[in-house]
């Protein structure tokens, strides 16, 4: 039951792969295009750290509705919770790019337009990064204090490290709601300063929570079937399908919302936005982001012969994770291309990320035991069956 995952020497290898062509598409792409580069850099880690911090927002749900089924995979959304550290580093590095992504950190522009000049207190180069600095404080701290209890409770076992997960567990939701929809503002939706939305933190956030949840669901899934999670069966899919299908709707429901109510204002200021969008190849977008993130999982989900199904549930997670990505794809590319297109330099930094990501995962999934075995309500997890 205690078994470590053991990461293979192949694992590994693939990672220092796929990082070195990230390395090979960056100078690539800041020899052809900065533009484009930063955008890609900014894009992917968004997308990554996005998946990380989702991953641990449903470890903490758990705790905080004392959930029983899924206490047998929380080592999981514990390892995702490793990259965010590296997300931090990226960002910071961001800083050497903000000229080629965000508008309001030209002062000669700012000084030549009165909605950036008004914004300007808020929307300035230091406090940008002073805040990086504060949320990816705030998501470390919390997460590697998250892990150590976790740890904890392996070896002392007992109700109190339980309840301490439960209350920090709560914090750490509520600090994380607050700073990751300030962090949207600030990183997606300010590379037009001008436009704005008022759903748009609560939909990337809910975006966050859906997909990080099916990655967790994907990676229990392969891990099962290379032999570990014995005891997982065809209730614990049928829970995380219970969780995809849910997030389906309130994803479905943020994303038309924001377009719907945008459209029919008509207001200038908010339909430069979707109509910058609707040309040149970019409205395919739009229906491909519904279909991948509404549609098909939600009709596919919706009976339960299906949501038990390991095979199904296994492409849907494969399936909301290249959601996602055209998700964010969609609102950040086109402020730096004139039509979509996937070349070099969006193949080569995903593929650096990427590679980042599973090896910060890796690392920290075989540091510890798969199965946490004191955790109270583990035996219900290993057992769990709904009638």
């Amino acid at each position: 039951m205690d078994t470590n995952v053991i990461v293979t020497k192949k694992f590994n290898y693939i990672t220092f792969v796929l990082m070195a062509l990230g390395a090979i598409g960056l100078v690539y792409g800041f020899l052809t295009d900065t533009h484009r580069t930063w955008a890609n850099l900014l894009l992917n880690n968004y997308y990554f750290l996005s998946l990380a911090l989702g991953a641990a927002f449903f470890f903490s749900l758990q705790y905080i509705t004392q959930s029983g089924w899924s206490a047998m995979f929380r080592r999981i959304p514990e390892a995702l919770m490793a990259y965010i550290p590296y997300a931090a580093v990226i960002m910071l590095v961001m800083f050497f790019g903000l000229h080629d992504i965000y508008h309001w950190s030209h002062p000669d522009l700012v000084a030549g337009d009165e909605l950036l000049a008004h914004k300007a207190p808020y929307l300035n180069v230091p406090f940008f990064m002073i805040r990086i600095v504060i949320f990816f404080a705030a998501w470390i701290l919390l997460t590697r204090y998250l892990r150590k209890l976790s740890l904890q409770e392996d070896s002392l076992g007992g109700i109190e490290m339980f309840e301490k997960m439960e209350f920090w567990s709560k914090v750490f939701i509520f600090v994380l709601a607050l700073t990751f929809s300030m962090a949207s503002f600030d990183w997606i939706m300010s590379i037009d300063a001008h436009w704005f939305s008022t759903i748009f933190a609560f939909k990337n956030f809910g975006a966050a929570f859906y997909h990080g949840t099916s990655l967790v669901a994907l990676i229990a899934i392969v891990l099962h079937k290379k032999g570990y999670f014995k005891d997982m069966n065809e209730y614990h899919l049928l829970d995380f399908s219970r969780y995809m299908f849910g997030l389906s709707i309130i994803w479905g429901y943020l994303y038309f919302a924001q377009f719907a109510l945008i459209w029919f204002g008509n207001i200038p200021e908010e339909t430069i936005y979707y109509a910058k969008r609707w040309d040149n190849g970019w409205k395919i977008f739009f229906y491909l982001n519904f279909a991948i993130n509404w549609f098909i999982p939600f009709i596919v989900l919706l009976p339960q012969k299906f949501d038990k199904n390991i095979n199904i549930v296994y492409g849907i997670c494969i399936l909301l994770l290249i959601g996602l990505y055209a998700d964010i794809y969609e609102q950040v590319m086109p402020d730096f291309l004139k039509s979509p297109s996937i070349g070099i330099i969006e193949i080569g930094v995903f593929a650096g990320l990427a590679g980042l990501f599973l090896f910060a995962f890796g690392r920290a999934l075989a540091k510890a035991p798969l199965i946490a075995k004191n955790h109270p309500y583990l035996e219900e997890s290993m057992h769990h069956h709904l009638h």
